[in-house]
């Protein structure tokens, strides 16, 4: 969730990620802090790189939590959810990443650790995700189908 808050900020999102607004944002910055437009030895070039870096993945990270996206992609998420099973998962600060057996990998926010130790005990941890986590956390999808 704080890096969730912390590109919110950074991008000046409100609310909902709407993205038209995103994109003129985006654009914006990397003009603003593009490293070419300083010179090697200006102490600022590092930054430049750094918030270069920064701002390029927080608009990745947003497009893929942005409801359109989720819109766009619902129909493939429905059914992993109806046809999927997981293959392997970790967690790691609030945020539970479940490989699926389709070859995809999903990011869920804000999984406790209670909530994740309750996953992890399921007899069916397929079914509980999909009745805990799958449906009700904040989630995006991490990694691209590996094509064979």
């Amino acid at each position: 969730m704080k890096r969730i808050n912390q590109y919110k900020k950074l991008f000046n999102v409100e609310s909902d990620i709407d993205l038209a607004q995103l994109k003129k944002t985006y654009r914006s910055l990397v003009k603003e802090w593009h490293p070419d437009k300083f010179q090697e030895q200006d102490e600022k070039a590092a930054m430049a790189e750094e918030k270069s870096r920064e701002i390029t993945q927080g608009y990745e990270f947003l497009i893929s939590i942005a409801p359109e996206t989720k819109k766009n992609n619902a129909e493939e998420y429905q059914n992993l959810m109806n046809t999927g099973a997981i293959v392997d998962f970790q967690w790691k600060n609030q945020v539970l990443e479940v490989e699926f057996t389709n070859g995809s990998t999903y990011e869920y926010f804000g999984v406790s650790k209670p909530l994740y130790i309750k996953f992890v005990n399921a007899d069916k941890q397929f079914r509980f995700g999909k009745r805990k986590i799958f449906t009700t956390c904040l989630y995006r999808k991490s990694k691209r189908d590996v094509v064979a």
